[in-house]
């Protein structure tokens, strides 16, 4: 496990989680794992159900494939896109319940809340 609380703060090795938690702080990930906890999903599907350009879906789909969250089953000329681990669906659970429980805090958070002074980089960020 890669957060032990018991563990030093130098003895936890927290890069592999913070990278993990970067590759799901965008939105338009967040909607894409959701979809995809329904089951398969194309490119083209996600273009139509959420309104998305083919490009921005396609570069969303490479973050989360490179990140091993998502895998690949060609069909065809198609990929259809899945969940590679469920537990990811177990995790977001759990961030709704801490969400809740904080009353959303979260969002009203001076430097990640929707008003803060980097959600203007974080959103360029997320269009490279």
């Amino acid at each position: 496990m890669l957060i032990n609380q018991d563990a030093p703060v130098d003895a936890c090795r927290l890069d592999p989680a913070a990278a993990l938690f970067h590759s799901l702080s965008d939105p338009i990930r967040l909607k894409i794992v959701k979809r995809m906890a329904h089951g398969e999903v194309r490119v083209s599907d996600l273009t139509r159900e959420l309104g998305l350009a083919q490009s921005t879906a396609s570069m969303h789909v490479a973050c989360l494939r490179d990140c091993g969250l998502v895998e690949g089953r060609s069909e065809g000329r198609s990929v259809h896109y899945s969940l590679s681990r469920p537990e990811l669906m177990d995790m977001l659970a759990q961030a709704e319940i801490l969400l809740a429980a904080t009353g959303n805090a979260v969002s009203l958070c001076p430097n990640y809340g929707p008003d803060s002074i980097t959600a203007p980089m974080i959103e360029e960020e997320n269009a490279r």
